[in-house]
């Protein structure tokens, strides 16, 4: 009998009618004798509502309480789901993360899957028990609740699909499936009927918001292949993530990507001197701070370089507050940030045999009077950074100068 585990997002049980249509895509599912397993994440608005309460208490919450508090949204779904479920005539059963158990390592608000107990799963799987699972969270060596990151539900449907040895897994979302770039902008987009992990990785890194990146990794690393669906057009032929070797590619560019949540730090005048950078990136990463972009100039008349390095936005705050303790210590003359920065990222596994991709892409984006501030690539990614004003334009035109429409 195939087993499936089937993960539905916030939007998808975003309330009480929802979660009913839910109901029915898994009883649809159930009743073709295939042994289900449903990650749910909290219903939209619910984790956000519970960290507004967090800060309304403290600003310096206790990090082991978060996680006991943002993971009961999860938990709230699982429930309902279960028992609307239950009272459509399907055997289903809740199984919180403690229960089954999911363990994890690592910091809280932050942790990392380790092990799943997959004996607890299938003795009710065996039973022809639909299983709903909170998604986002675990439980840690010290047997207190951990959360496993922003949009860690998808991580969590990934690896109960490996712990299970699941025939499919299946992520439900507000859209149809992985598009060529963001529809609400560009309206020309077009569902990818196929897309390779790393290409998904680079996706979701450089802004798509179909899936959380981690959860991609993982997936590749396990060779668990992904069907991202949509739970309002259930019939319909989502995007099938899996390895590269099964697809045949007709484009060298897969899609465009864009992240309007980054920041840009520029330190002038750093001594350059071995060390230099460690200092600079050491404290950051003390602190969680994860940096993205980075380019350093050495000027050719001193012994001096300037540093820049691109953040996300809501981490601009504590860096420049590091940064400033550190002035001395690395003795900067001047430290500039700008919020006002959009990062535009083509990929493509294609571009690796195609000469002249990067050419093509600065000078589609010279030709409308675009500056690139900062630039960094991969095999299959180039991103850009611009100004945020330009990036709905430099979007559309990339999409449309690789022919993706």
């Amino acid at each position: 009998m195939i087993t499936k585990v089937i993960k539905f997002g916030g939007t998808s049980v975003g309330n009480i009618s929802r979660i009913k249509e839910v109901a029915n895509i898994i009883i649809d599912k159930a009743n073709k004798k295939q042994r289900i397993v449903v990650i749910v994440s909290a219903m939209s608005g619910v984790t956000n509502d519970l960290i507004k309460k967090s800060q309304e208490i403290s600003t310096n919450f206790s990090d082991e309480e978060y996680d006991v508090l943002v993971s009961s949204g999860e938990q709230v779904t699982s429930a309902l789901l279960s028992a609307c479920l239950i009272d459509k005539g399907i055997k289903a059963r809740s199984l919180l993360a403690w229960q089954v158990p999911i363990v994890t390592v690592g910091q809280h608000k932050n942790s990392r899957i380790i092990s799943i107990n997959s004996k607890s799963i299938n003795r009710y799987l065996d039973q022809n028990y639909v299983v709903v699972i909170p998604g986002f969270q675990g439980i840690s060596e010290k047997l207190r609740i951990s959360t496993i990151g922003r949009g860690g539900s998808d991580a969590s449907a990934v690896a109960v699909a490996k712990a299970l040895k699941a025939d499919r897994c299946e992520i439900y979302t507000d859209v149809q499936g992985v598009f060529t770039t963001n529809p609400d902008i560009c309206r020309e987009a077009k569902k990818i009927d196929k897309i390779s992990y790393d290409e998904m990785l680079e996706m979701s890194s450089s802004g798509a918001k179909v899936m959380q990146s981690t959860s991609i990794q993982k997936a590749m690393l396990n060779e668990v292949e992904i069907f991202v669906k949509s739970t309002f057009y259930p019939k319909k032929v989502g995007t099938h993530i899996l390895s590269e070797n099964k697809i045949s590619y007709d484009k060298v560019i897969t899609g465009v990507a864009y992240s309007i949540d980054d920041a840009k730090v520029t330190i002038i005048g750093v001594k350059d001197k071995p060390g230099v950078a460690s200092a600079i990136f050491k404290p950051l990463n003390d602190q969680n701070i994860i940096v993205d972009m980075i380019v350093q100039n050495v000027s050719a008349e001193s012994n001096e370089t300037d540093v820049t390095f691109t953040v996300k936005s809501n981490d601009m705050n504590q860096t420049e507050k590091l940064l400033n303790r550190l002035k001395s210590e690395l003795g900067y003359k001047k430290l500039i940030t700008d919020k006002n920065v959009s990062k535009i990222s083509i990929v493509g596994a294609g571009m690796i045999t195609h000469p002249g991709i990067a050419y093509k892409m600065f000078n589609s984006l010279a030709l409308k009077n675009i500056n690139i501030l900062v630039i960094s690539t991969s095999e299959i990614r180039i991103s850009v950074l611009i100004e945020e004003k330009n990036a709905e334009l430099a979007v559309k035109t990339l999409h449309n100068v690789f022919e993706l429409a």
